[in-house]
């Protein structure tokens, strides 16, 4: 998601209070933010978060359901961004799979034009938080998944060539900075030539 100055965000309201989301609305317009729109049921969320793509969704439905729920986690997995939610039911379960769903920051209060800037920033800061820690597990991850493709790749240069390790490394080192590419990259070349050739040689 691109980061904007706080007071430009665009939002998407769902609320199927008519007078309390105009009222909210107002409140965001007049302070700067951007409402894109405001719907009375989470049931066209989906499309509506697909069209105009907003910085942050704000949902304060006075019995949330199951489908809100499902319809956040389809949004989240595809496209995630921050999600308020407000509601006065304090349900532990409920919570626990709104945020699972991927509800950013949850009220368990009713949503009022001087809650829900507080709740905006709160969600943004949260969102971006969370963001940053699943970059870096996302590295991580890449970074161990490499390591094992050079492990075998080395291992099957010492097996088939009959070099020791340090030369096998230092062979893919070369082949990785004469083709401009990872040694990752290297790794899965050499994986995919030399397994190839081994399953013929052991063919009758």
């Amino acid at each position: 998601m691109t980061t904007r100055p706080f007071t430009s965000l665009r939002l998407i309201l769902v609320d199927d209070d008519r007078l309390r989301a105009s009222a909210v609305e107002s409140d965001l317009q007049q302070v700067g933010f951007d409402v894109l729109s405001v719907i009375s049921t989470a049931s066209g969320l989906l499309y509506q978060m697909a069209q105009q793509e907003p910085d942050v969704v704000i949902i304060a439905l006075d019995s949330p359901d199951r489908d809100v729920l499902e319809s956040l986690s389809i949004a989240s997995s595809h496209n995630p961004r921050p999600v308020v939610m407000f509601s006065e039911s304090g349900d532990q379960n409920f919570i626990a799979d709104a945020i699972r769903a991927g509800v950013t920051a949850y009220q368990a209060e009713d949503i009022s034009p001087a809650r829900v800037r507080a709740a905006i920033d709160i969600a943004v800061a949260q969102f971006s938080a969370f963001n940053d820690l699943r970059q870096q597990l996302d590295a991580t991850r890449r970074q161990l998944s490499e390591r094992k493709l050079v492990e075998k790749a080395k291992g099957l240069l010492m097996s088939v060539h009959q070099v020791a390790e340090d030369e096998a490394f230092g062979t893919m080192r070369k082949l990785a900075m004469d083709k401009h590419k990872t040694l990752g990259d290297i790794a899965r070349d050499i994986i995919a030539i030399l397994d190839k050739s081994q399953s013929q040689r052991s063919e009758p």
